[in-house]
């Protein structure tokens, strides 16, 4: 009897260990094979044959003591079939049910397409000159990377009654413009030689860039690399210059300022089976990520992330920001942001670059303030401007002011602002 009993008491725990044993074996094995290939219904298969043979390996001992003399084979089998299916039926339910998509909005009026040789679709609205045109366009550099607008707005019709071609283009990666195969693709480099591949596709010998947060790095990568090439550039609410000048990461972020609610809001998108998943395999398999989690799944999700979190990039009690219905592009946030973290420091060429810049930093930009201040030390020719009563959405919480701002910058008036020359910010 005790040796009965012993046998059972180990046959007990050893199937209480089975099923967690197995499910990791699958787990392993999902993620494993994804070093080998990005085709989600290989790695599915390997995960479950992987869930099986653990569950009927480690059965086989479970009803040899459970059942001894009862062909235990059968039976581990059986628990290694039934634990298979019930996987399968609940990953199909979670990991493998699509995240919400967004209905595709009509482009706005007027947009076109650029087909680039670099090989980009991009999309792109236009305000032409009125008036007495001038030589040099103006080109607009959404943030993000990935969030653009839904085309030219108030402020570049503005600029383009003071006779400015005025350009306002989707990005790789974003709103109607292309999106790649290989999400890896999506680099800083990419985006620099779309964007010298739109001045030649406009025709213009020279540009002047405005961007806008990472539009902001954009610019500054651009100014780099074809310094003779751009007139003047404006540089609003921008991200960091070099991620490598910040070895601690810490260059002030948008999660920063959220709220408990906003929090748990974003949780609750992103803490789903499905964007786990995705999460864990894009360590591994970049293009088995992407080939889970889809650009339109991605993409709305992002859009419903940045939409919990706007409020945070604007200053208390200004008018909500205007959610556009263009839609975000989330594999070029990732990759790009993660490309910017490994590229050589551009400030030394940029330190020789004799190009006007207007450097906009708001009084409740949650950027550090030294992020801002290395625009201003680095380019010989910028001027820093502090905006009080605007946060991160500069353009936004104080329009007026911003729009005068660009036109007395374009124009060579003098800024309605005094510039700010001290290396600490304002008390």
């Amino acid at each position: 009897m005790p040796r009965t009993l012993l046998r059972r008491t180990a046959g007990g725990m050893l199937l209480l260990l089975t099923v967690p044993l197995a499910l990791g074996a699958g787990a392993l094995a999902f993620l494993g094979t994804a070093a080998a290939t990005a085709t989600i219904p290989l790695l599915s298969a390997a995960g479950l044959a992987a869930l099986a043979a653990v569950a009927f390996l480690l059965g086989w001992p479970v009803f040899a003591l459970l059942r001894p003399g009862r062909r235990p084979f059968r039976a581990a089998g059986v628990l290694a079939g039934v634990l298979a299916l019930a996987t399968a039926g609940l990953a199909a339910v979670t990991v493998f049910q699509p995240l919400p998509t967004a209905t595709a909005v009509p482009a706005p009026p007027g947009t076109r397409y650029w087909d680039l040789p670099t090989g980009s679709r991009l999309a792109y609205t236009k305000a032409p000159a009125r008036g007495t045109p001038r030589p040099t366009p103006v080109i607009f550099l959404h943030g993000g990377p990935g969030t653009p607008g839904d085309g030219i707005d108030a402020t570049g019709r503005a600029l383009a009654a003071d006779g400015f071609d005025v350009y306002e283009y989707d990005q790789l990666g974003a709103g109607r413009s292309t999106r790649l195969a290989d999400v890896t693709g999506y680099t800083v480099a990419r985006h620099v030689a779309d964007l010298e591949a739109v001045r030649q596709a406009i025709g213009a010998e020279q540009v002047v860039l405005i961007g806008q947060s990472w539009g902001g790095i954009l610019a500054a990568y651009y100014l780099a690399a074809h310094p003779d090439r751009v007139a003047r550039v404006v540089f609003t609410s921008p991200g960091a210059l070099w991620e490598g000048a910040f070895p601690d990461g810490n260059t002030g972020d948008i999660w920063d300022r959220l709220t408990p609610a906003q929090e748990d809001a974003i949780d609750a998108l992103a803490y789903r089976p499905r964007f786990i998943a995705a999460t864990l395999l894009q360590a591994i398999n970049p293009r088995a990520a992407h080939a889970l989690l889809g650009d339109a799944e991605a993409d709305e999700l992002l859009r419903q992330i940045l939409l919990t979190a706007a409020p945070a990039a604007q200053y208390p009690g200004a008018p909500p920001l205007h959610a556009p219905d263009n839609a975000a592009g989330f594999w070029v946030n990732q990759y790009t942001s993660l490309d910017a973290e490994q590229v050589p420091d551009p400030r030394p060429a940029l330190r020789s670059v004799p190009v006007p810049a207007l450097v906009v930093r708001a009084e409740g930009d949650y950027k550090k303030w030294a992020v801002t201040y290395d625009y201003k030390r680095t380019l010989p020719r910028a001027t820093l401007v502090y905006v009080k009563g605007a946060g991160h959405a500069i353009s936004s919480d104080r329009p007026e002011l911003y729009l005068s701002l660009l036109r007395s910058f374009l124009l060579d008036r003098p800024l309605p602002l005094p510039a700010w020359t001290s290396a600490e910010p304002p008390k």
